[in-house]
């Protein structure tokens, strides 16, 4: 079957309600506005803007705020056909801090959560180039056995997985069962990114380079993209054998809410350009660049 969607985009679309005011904590934000938010969302956002065919699978409430939501991500060119309503769960919000560090959140999970493997067909699977998600969305069920069960038939149908392995205790307090999960997940092969914030949530504390990228290479990942924050990146392949490191940017920080989405959206549509793995990982940094440095949503047209 002929590949007519670039990246199917797989998980949470919600409402990020984000502070006003500079603050590493909630507790000292007063005033929040409303964006369109969910990691899934804001990727397949990104790549649409970036030029390639998004569509986005993904759960929300039968309410005025899951229209306004679905309403946002389809102006930035996304295809919303597969976007479901549910009548029982409201749409999921998040609360953010806005910070130059890693923002305080706390999420309300309502309907994002319910999806279901009648939402993710092979029929669809078969027409994607990238399946990606997050552990944002793989961390409750019953999305999470959905998701893992879609990624073993998407690799089987030729169809490359992708994950954004963004874990976060207070998202998933079982940091055994979400080894095992992600472990399921990059068994299909996947393209991993994570940050070194994340790599400590996920280990418990700060792991070396070489033991996270040996790890995630042993579960199945085909491509390891750790993020060094001001250091660069470092994208690892061939089971660790192949390593490029790509230097950080001195830049002045706007908001650095989005800014993995906008960095993996860079690298995946440089990927499947074809380009060589420290091409895609200039291109993540021309993106994630952008995004640090203005406030809300990139722009449209943008091209790298």
């Amino acid at each position: 079957m002929e590949k007519t969607i670039d990246i199917l985009a797989v998980g949470e679309l919600l409402a990020d309600l984000i502070g006003q005011q500079m603050h590493n904590s909630l507790l000292d934000t007063p005033t929040f506005e409303r964006f369109q938010g969910g990691s899934p969302a804001n990727m397949a956002a990104n790549m649409a803007r970036l030029g390639n065919r998004a569509a986005l699978v993904a759960c929300v409430g039968s309410d005025n705020l899951g229209v306004y939501l679905v309403d946002e991500v389809g102006s930035a060119g996304v295809d919303t056909e597969y976007i479901a309503r549910s009548t029982h769960d409201p749409t999921s919000i998040v609360l953010v801090s806005r910070s130059k560090g890693t923002p305080d959140f706390i999420a309300y999970r309502q309907a994002d959560r319910q999806l279901m493997p009648y939402h993710l067909p092979d029929t669809l699977l078969t027409q994607a180039r990238l399946f990606h998600t997050t552990c944002f969305a793989l961390s409750q069920e019953p999305a999470q056995s959905t998701l893992v069960d879609a990624a073993a038939r998407a690799g089987r149908v030729g169809c490359q997985v992708s994950i954004d392995c963004n874990y976060a205790p207070s998202i998933w307090p079982d940091r055994e069962q979400a080894w095992q999960v992600i472990k399921a997940y990059c068994s299909a092969g996947a393209l991993v990114k994570l940050s070194e914030d994340d790599a400590a949530r996920l280990y418990g504390q700060p792991t070396g380079v070489d033991q996270i990228i040996t790890d995630f290479h042993e579960m199945g990942a085909t491509l390891v993209c750790l993020t060094l924050g001001a250091e660069g990146s470092l994208v690892s392949t061939n089971g660790g054998a192949d390593r490029v490191q790509l230097p950080g940017r001195k830049i002045e920080v706007i908001d650095v809410t989005g800014a993995g989405d906008a960095y993996w959206a860079g690298f995946l549509t440089a990927w499947l350009d074809g380009r060589s793995p420290a091409a895609c990982a200039e291109a993540g940094a021309d993106v994630a660049v952008m995004k640090l440095t203005r406030k809300g949503p990139l722009p449209t047209g943008i091209s790298i």
